[in-house]
Parts: structure tokens; sequence; C-alpha cells
């Protein structure tokens, strides 16, 4: 009997409204066109997959945690810090990632449950290191906005470096404020000219 393929048709389009959900506590820092959850969770999987790695962790699933992490956002939006005190998030965030799942086939929705599922729990090592990717991420991002003129990003470059937990991320974390988010081009521009 062949899967319906309805259900996952409709879970590629929902994913595809994470390109225009915004990550709303960028606007508190005065950021107009801040990141949409899409760029972050994708440079967030990519992190995760490096840290795990680093960390002799699994990549594969680290990475695919990260990728899932924010799904629900999709339906209950991105909300900052300061609004989830003002709402029951935990409950919307689990309504919403049940809702989106219904109707998968039942494998994939138990792979992608035990992914949401863990990355809540922090139980595994690969769930503290996307957690880890998740404020190293957001570190990277206030470096970026900072290096491009925005002063009010400090507290999210420092808030973010206090929750990391792994030795590999602490690395990382102080080796990309030491590094500006130009200089991987540099010498490539330098070779580029010489060619």
């Amino acid at each position: 009997m062949a899967r319906p393929l309805k259900p996952l048709a409709d879970l590629i389009y929902e994913a595809g409204v994470l390109s225009k959900v915004r990550r709303s506590g960028w606007w508190l820092a005065g950021e107009d066109r801040p990141e949409s959850v899409a760029e972050h969770s994708f440079r967030a999987a990519l992190i995760a997959f490096v840290l795990a790695d680093m960390e002799g962790a699994d990549p594969e699933r680290a990475a695919a945690m990260a990728l899932f992490h924010d799904l629900h956002e999709a339906r209950v939006l991105d909300m900052h810090k300061v609004g989830q005190r003002y709402a029951d998030w935990d409950k919307a965030e689990g309504r919403a990632i049940r809702e989106q799942l219904e109707g998968l086939p039942r494998g994939l929705k138990s792979k992608i449950t035990s992914l949401k599922s863990d990355f809540q729990d922090a139980g595994t090592r690969e769930a503290v290191i996307v957690r880890d990717a998740d404020h190293l991420e957001c570190l990277v991002r206030a470096r970026e906005y900072q290096a491009a003129g925005n002063p009010q990003v400090g507290d999210w470059i420092t808030n973010s470096r206090k929750r990391l937990k792994t030795k590999s991320a602490k690395s990382l974390a102080a080796q990309c404020l030491r590094t500006g988010p130009q200089d991987w081009w540099e010498g490539l521009k330098k070779r580029i000219m010489e060619d």
C-alpha cells in the first residue's frame, strides 16, 4: 500500500513558512529585518553537526534535531523571552508540533517526535550539543549585527556565551568572537585578485 503523500507535501510547504517568520528577539535589539527562523535553523544545524563531531557524538542526529527544533514556529511564530512571560509557551509549542505531525507516516512521525522530545528534555549528548548550537548561532548572529553597527546586541553575545555547556562550544564561541564576520573571505579575496 502506498504511503499517503499529501501530509508530507503539507509539511514541506509548511516548513517554508519558517523563511518568513522573523526571530523576534532581535527587534528588541533594534534590528528592523532580523534573520528568519529558517536561516537560524539552517546555521544551527550546521553548527550542531560540527560540535557533535568535535564532541564525539552523532553529528547526523544532532543536525537533524537542530533542523526540527523550531518547526513549531511555522504555526506559533517566534516569541521573544519577554513575550513568553505572558503565555504558556511550552503548551503552545507542544500542541503545534503534535498537529504538524498528524497524518505523517508512523515511522517518520516517531523519528521527528523523538528528536523534538530529546531536544526538550536535553537528556542526551546530542541534545546538549544542539542547545549549544542554538545559543552559538545566536552569538554569531549577534556578532554579525554588532559588526554591522548595532551596539545593542552585547547582552545577546554575553548571555548566549554563558549558556554554553560543552568545551567545544565554548572554544568555538571564543574563536568566533576573535574572528570578524567578514574574515572568512579576506584570504579568498586576495587569491582571487592574484589570479
